[in-house]
C-alpha cells in the first residue's frame, strides 16, 4: 500500500469518527490525477469509547504501512458524528441544561423557548428562561434598550440554580451591527459567571427567531462535551508528534478551527454524508464533472445527497428538522432510509430488510461470523459468489434461490425509492455507491446513467475530510439607496473571498460558491446579501493556530469513558416519544348543536390549509399555530360557527395582522392584537358578538380563533374571511366590492404591542384608511395588530366567502393523509379534490425553481418567480404499479418549458414564457396564461405538501403550482376590478376563469351532532 513519499510537507490525514467506526486515510493531493488518487494509506477499525484511542490508532497504523514520518503532515482533518449523536440518542450524560434569556420586550411571550420541542428534549435540555428588555424592529430601531440590572438579576438566579449554559437571543441579533446587544449582554453574563458559556443566537443561524433559538439552545448544551471531544481529538495529534493545524469538518464541506468547532459544535451536524459525498466526487474526478447522487450505505442506514456540480453538497429547505427540534441553519440535503450491511433480514411471508440492524456487533451476530442472526451481509455473500466476507459456509442454506431474488429486489427497490426521491430532474443521474455497507448494492438502479463503486469507496468519508476546504460567509443588510444591487453584490463578494483567504484559503482557488439577495418588505432601500465564498486550503501559510487545551490526558480518558457509561444507561432508558397516531379517515371533529370545538389536530390540519390559501403570501401561519396550540393545551375553548347560522342582528368584528413576513418570522407576536380590539371598543360603541378573520391565507387566518378564544375575547369565530386568499391591501376585501356603504373599515385602530397606538376614527374612503394604516406601519416596527369595526349578521352572510376555516382543514386533511400514505406524488390532485374536485381547479405546473427576482415598491415585495417543467414525482407507489404490469409507463414530463409566476407579497398569475437571445440580448416572450388572479395561484413543495410562501422561494425546490377558481364574490365587474389583474398593475392580461367555484362544505353541517 505505501510508496516513497517526499519528505516536504505535502501530506493531509482525514479521520472520520463514526458511530460503528473510525475510518482514517492519508491523502497526497499533488499525486490526486494518478492511478490511485494520491491515497497513500487507509485504515478503518471500529470506534472506540475514547475516540482519542481510535485516532492514535489509525494514524500509528497508517504511519507503519506506508512508512510515513510526522514531519510530512501538512494538516489533519476530524469528521464527527459524536455531538449529532448526543442529541439524537438524548444523551444526559452529553447534554447540559441550558438556560435562555431573551432580549424581546414584550413580544414573544405567546412561544417561549422550545415550545415547539418534543416534551422528553425540552425536559432534558431548557433549565430556565426570563424575556428581557432589549431587541431591535426591523429597520435598526430600537424595541427597547438593554438593562444591565435586569440581567445581572438573571444571572444570580442562575448562579442559584448551577446553569453554566446560557443563551442570548436578541429580536433581528442577526442585522444589529450597530448596538450589539446580544454582544453586550453576553459579556455582563461573563462577568457575573465566570466559567459560563454564553451563545449569541447570532452566531449560529439567521433570521428566523425561534429557529435560530432553537439551534443556539442545541449548541449550548453539547459545548462542554464538544471541548473534551476535540481535546480528546488533539491529544494523540500531538502526542504523535504532529506538528500542524487540526480541523474539524462542517456540513457544507469545508473546515472549521479546533477552537471555531469548540465554540460552534453545531456546525459539525451532518459533515458525515457531507464528508462521503465529498469523499466520492474526488474518487471519480476524472470520470465526472456534473452533478452526481451519492449513496452512502453504512452498517445502519444509507444516507442519500446529492453533490452539485460546483462540488458541494444540495442544501436543505429553509428549515431543517433534527431529532423534533426545528431549525434554521443550512444543512445538507440528506435523505436517510434503515438499510447497511448489518440490517436484519427476516423471511417470512414477505421477506423484509431491516430498518432494525445488527450495527457494529456484525461481526458476532452475522451468520457469516459464526453468529445468529440473518443480515444483509451473509445474503449477499449467498448471492454473489465472488463476495469475500466471513466465512461462507457458514450461510449456506439460510435463503433459497426465491429468497435470494426476493432479497435483492427488496434492497434493489429501497435504494431507486429513495434516489428517486432526491432526484431534481427526470433524466438518468450518476450514482455513486460507497460506504462499508456498499457490497449489498446492485450495479445497476433504475434512474442511474451509471453505477460506480469507486476503489477505496468504503472510506470516502475519511476521504471528504482530508480535502475538505475553506469557506466564508458574509450575510448583512445594506443600503441600496445611493448604489446598484449589483455594486454591493461585487463589493460583498470580493468581502467572503477575502475572508475565505483569511480563514486560509488560497487565493487562487477562492470562488464565489453562492449568492442570494432579498430586499426588506415595508423598509425603504434595504437589502439582505447572504455570499459565500470557498476555497482549496493554503498549506504554504505557517500562521495557523490550534487549540491547545491544558494538558490533562488523564482526565480527559476518564471523561471519555464516564461519557460511554452514562451513554449506555441513558440509551436503556430512553424511548422515541409516541407520536399521536390518529385514524384520518375515521377522525371526526366535535361539533355539537351547530358549534365546532377546535382541537389540536383540527388546528395542525387548519394551519396547513391556510397557508396554502394564501397564494405565497399572508405569511407563514407556524407562530400563530404554535400559540394557539399553547392555549388549547392550557384548556382555552375555541368555537367556530357556520355564517349561515347568524342573526341579523348579530356583530361581526374583524382583526389580523398586518406587515411583512421577514418581520413575522422574527418579532413573534405580544399583545398587539387583542391591545387593538381594546383599544377600538373605546370609541366604537358596537360590542362584538362574533369575530371574523380578514383573510383566511396565511397567519391571519388563525387570528379569529386566537382572538375569539376563551381567555381572549371569548367570541366565536365565523368560518369564513374576507378574502378566501391573501391580498395585499384592506381594500381587496370583499366588503369594499359590495360597497353597500363606504367607507367600511373605520373607525380602526392599530397597535404595535410596545405601547403605540394609531387610532382612524374616521375617513374618507376605504383606500384612504389604508394609505393612512400603512405609512405608520413601517414607523411602527412593519409588524402590528388591527381592529375593524363589526358589521351586521346580515352583511356578513351577503359578504363573506363562506366556510374558509372548513376549506383550510380539508385541505390539510389532504397534505396528512398524502404523508402518512407516503403518496406526496399526488397531493395536489388530493387538495383539489377537497376543493370541488376538477371543474374547481387544476395542477397549473410541476417543476423546480430555477430563478427568482425581488424588488420593493412602496412597502410591497414584487417580484418573479421562474420555474422549469420537470417530473417531480416521488415514485413511491410507480414502483408496485410499474412491477405488477407489463408495459412500461416512461414518458415525456408532462410539463415542459418555463412559466414564470409574478407576485406582489401573493402570486398574481402563472404565464408560460420562452426565452430567445437576440444580438446578444435574452429576451422574454409571455405565452399562454395559465392561471391568474382573483384565482387562487400557490405553490406547493413537491416534498412534503406544504406550501411555499413568496419569501422562501429559492433556487433548486421542487415545486407543484395549483389553480383553485375564486369565488364568486371576486368574480363581478367590480370584484375584478379591485381583485384582478388591473388592480396588480396587469392591464394587459384578461382573467379567464380556471374552471366553475365549488362552495366549500361546511364542516359544521358535516360532523354536526345536535339532536
Amino acid at each position: 500500500m505505501g510508496s516513497a513519499v517526499d519528505s516536504k510537507k505535502t501530506l493531509r490525514i482525514g479521520v472520520d469518527v463514526g458511530g460503528t467506526n473510525t475510518d482514517g486515510v492519508v491523502l497526497d493531493p499533488s499525486r490526486a490525477l494518478e492511478p490511485d488518487k494520491g491515497i497513500i494509506a487507509w485504515h478503518k477499525a471500529p470506534t472506540t469509547t475514547n475516540p482519542s484511542l481510535g485516532i492514535n490508532d489509525a494514524i500509528t497504523t497508517m504511519f507503519k504501512t506506508a512508512g510515513i514520518s510526522p514531519d510530512q503532515v501538512a494538516s489533519v482533518t476530524i469528521g464527527t458524528t459524536h455531538f449529532v449523536n448526543a442529541v439524537v440518542e438524548r444523551d444526559a450524560a452529553r447534554l447540559s441544561k441550558v438556560a435562555v434569556l431573551r432580549l424581546c420586550g414584550p413580544f414573544s411571550k405567546h412561544a417561549p423557548p422550545c415550545v415547539d420541542w418534543p416534551d422528553d428534549m425540552r425536559e432534558l435540555i431548557l433549565g430556565y428562561y426570563a424575556l428581557l428588555k432589549g431587541g431591535l424592529e426591523v429597520d435598526g430601531y430600537l424595541i427597547s434598550k438593554v438593562d444591565e440590572n435586569e440581567i445581572k438579576e438573571q444571572c444570580a438566579i442562575l448562579r442559584e440554580k448551577g446553569i453554566k449554559s446560557i443563551v442570548v437571543n436578541g429580536v433581528f441579533s442577526p442585522i444589529d451591527t450597530v448596538e450589539q446587544q446580544e454582544e453586550r449582554a453576553a459579556a455582563i453574563i461573563r462577568a457575573e459567571i465566570p466559567g459560563c458559556d454564553v451563545v449569541c443566537s447570532k452566531e449560529v443561524a439567521n433570521l428566523g427567531f425561534l429557529e435560530r433559538e432553537n439551534a443556539a439552545i442545541l449548541n449550548a448544551s453539547i459545548l462542554a462535551f464538544a471541548r473534551k471531544t476535540i481535546r480528546s481529538f488533539q491529544e494523540p495529534i500531538k502526542r504523535l508528534g504532529l506538528d500542524c493545524p487540526v480541523f474539524i469538518t462542517q456540513n457544507d464541506g469545508t473546515i472549521l478551527s479546533g477552537d471555531m468547532a469548540a465554540k460552534l459544535p453545531i456546525r459539525t451536524f451532518s459533515s458525515g454524508p457531507t464528508n462521503s459525498m465529498r469523499g466520492a466526487a474526488f474518487l471519480v474526478q476524472n470520470e465526472l464533472d456534473e452533478a452526481m447522487m451519492v449513496v452512502d450505505i453504512g452498517g445502519t442506514t444509507t444516507d442519500v445527497g446529492l453533490l452539485l456540480a460546483n462540488g458541494f453538497p444540495r442544501q436543505q429547505a429553509a428549515y431543517s428538522d433534527l431529532a423534533g427540534v426545528r431549525m434554521n441553519f443550512s444543512c445538507p440535503d440528506v435523505k436517510s432510509i434503515g438499510l447497511g450491511g448489518g440490517s436484519i433480514v427476516r423471511n417470512g411471508e414477505t421477506l423484509t430488510v431491516g430498518p432494525d440492524s445488527v450495527g457494529y456487533k456484525i461481526t458476532e451476530e452475522a451468520l457469516v461470523f459464526g453468529g445468529k442472526v440473518l443480515t444483509t451481509t451473509d445474503c449477499t455473500v449467498l448471492a454473489d459468489s465472488t463476495v469475500e466476507i466471513g466465512n461462507r459456509d457458514l450461510v449456506k442454506g439460510a435463503l433459497d434461490d426465491e429468497g435470494i431474488a426476493k432479497f435483492k429486489a427488496v434492497v434493489k427497490h429501497k435504494i431507486e425509492k429513495i434516489i428517486d426521491t432526491m432526484k431534481t430532474s427526470p433524466e438518468d443521474i450518476p450514482v455513486l455507491l460507497v460506504g462499508g455497507g456498499a457490497v449489498i448494492a446492485p450495479n445497476e438502479l433504475k434512474g442511474a446513467s451509471r453505477v460506480l463503486k469507486p476503489k477505496w469507496s468504503g472510506v470516502a468519508n475519511a476521504i471528504g475530510a482530508a480535502i475538505a476546504r475553506v469557506s466564508a460567509v458574509v450575510d448583512t443588510v445594506k443600503s441600496t439607496e445611493s448604489r446598484s444591487t449589483k455594486q454591493i453584490l461585487d463589493e460583498i463578494c470580493q468581502d467572503a473571498i477575502e475572508r475565505a483567504v483569511a480563514n486560509g484559503a488560497s487565493r487562487s482557488t477562492v470562488k464565489v460558491v453562492e449568492m442570494d439577495t432579498l430586499p426588506l418588505p415595508y423598509i425603504a432601500n434595504k437589502s439582505r446579501f447572504t455570499v459565500r465564498a470557498a476555497g482549496d486550503l493554503d498549506y504554504s501559510r505557517t500562521d495557523f493556530t490550534t487549540l491547545h487545551f491544558e494538558e490533562a490526558s488523564t482526565e480527559t480518558d476518564v471523561q471519555m469513558d464516564e461519557y460511554e457509561k452514562a451513554s449506555e444507561i441513558t440509551e436503556k432508558k430512553t424511548k422515541p416519544e409516541p407520536k399521536d397516531d390518529i385514524d384520518i379517515d375515521s377522525y371526526k371533529p366535535t361539533v355539537k348543536n351547530r358549534v365546532w370545538y377546535v382541537n389540536e389536530t383540527d388546528l395542525s390540519w387548519i394551519a396547513i390549509g391556510c397557508y396554502i390559501l394564501g397564494t405565497g403570501g399572508g405569511g407563514s401561519p407556524y407562530s400563530s399555530m404554535i400559540r394557539l396550540r399553547q392555549m388549547l393545551r392550557r384548556g382555552d375553548i375555541v368555537r367556530v360557527v357556520n355564517p349561515d347560522d347568524l342573526a341579523d342582528n348579530a356583530a361581526v368584528a374583524t382583526g389580523g395582522h398586518a406587515g411583512s413576513p421577514t418581520v413575522g418570522i422574527e418579532k413573534l407576536s405580544g399583545d398587539e392584537m387583542t391591545e387593538a380590539q381594546e383599544e377600538l371598543y373605546k370609541v366604537c360603541s358596537d360590542q362584538p358578538t362574533h369575530i371574523i378573520s380578514v383573510e383566511i391565507g396565511g397567519g391571519n387566518g388563525l387570528q379569529s380563533m386566537i382572538i375569539g378564544a376563551s381567555t381572549n375575547m371569548d367570541l366565536p369565530a365565523v368560518d369564513g374571511d374576507w378574502m378566501g386568499r391573501a391580498y395585499p391591501t384592506k381594500w381587496q376585501t370583499t366588503p369594499v366590492v359590495f360597497d353597500e356603504r363606504r367607507p367600511i373599515w373605520a373607525p380602526s385602530a392599530m397597535t404595535d404591542g410596545n405601547g403605540n397606538v394609531v387610532i382612524v376614527p374616521k375617513a374618507t374612503s376605504d383606500h384612504q384608511v389604508e394609505r393612512i394604516l400603512r405609512a405608520a406601519l413601517s414607523q411602527m416596527g412593519s409588524g402590528v395588530g388591527f381592529a375593524d369595526p363589526p358589521v351586521t349578521g346580515s352583511e356578513c352572510r351577503r359578504w363573506a366567502v363562506e366556510h374558509t376555516i372548513s376549506q383550510s382543514w380539508r385541505i390539510g386533511r389532504a397534505v396528512a393523509k398524502a404523508r402518512k400514505s407516503n403518496r406526496v406524488d399526488n397531493v395536489a390532485e388530493t387538495i383539489l379534490a377537497e376543493c370541488g374536485g376538477p371543474e374547481a381547479g387544476k395542477v397549473l405546473w410541476k417543476g423546480k425553481i430555477v430563478g427568482v427576482e425581488r424588488t420593493l415598491r412602496m412597502g410591497h415585495v414584487y417580484g418573479e418567480c421562474i420555474i422549469e417543467g420537470t417530473d417531480v414525482v416521488d415514485e413511491e407507489n410507480v414502483a408496485k404499479v410499474q412491477s405488477t404490469s407489463s408495459n412500461d409507463t416512461s414518458k415525456q414530463p408532462q410539463f415542459q418549458g418555463r412559466i414564470k409566476i409574478p407576485f406582489k407579497n401573493e402570486n398574481i398569475a402563472a404565464i408560460k414564457i420562452s426565452r430567445s437571445v437576440v444580438d446578444g440580448e435574452v429576451t422574454e416572450t409571455e405565452g399562454e396564461v395559465l392561471g391568474l388572479v382573483p384565482d387562487l395561484i400557490t405553490v406547493i413543495d413537491a416534498q412534503n405538501g406544504e406550501a411555499i410562501g413568496t419569501p422562501e422561494y429559492r433556487y433548486g425546490l421542487l415545486v407543484i403550482v395549483l389553480g383553485i377558481t375564486a369565488s364568486e364574490r371576486w368574480t363581478s365587474e367590480r370584484g375584478l376590478e379591485i381583485g384582478g389583474p388591473k388592480a396588480f398593475g396587469m392591464d394587459h392580461l384578461k382573467y379567464k376563469p380556471l374552471g366553475k367555484f365549488v362552495k366549500p362544505t361546511s364542516v359544521i353541517d358535516e360532523f354536526d351532532t345536535s339532536g
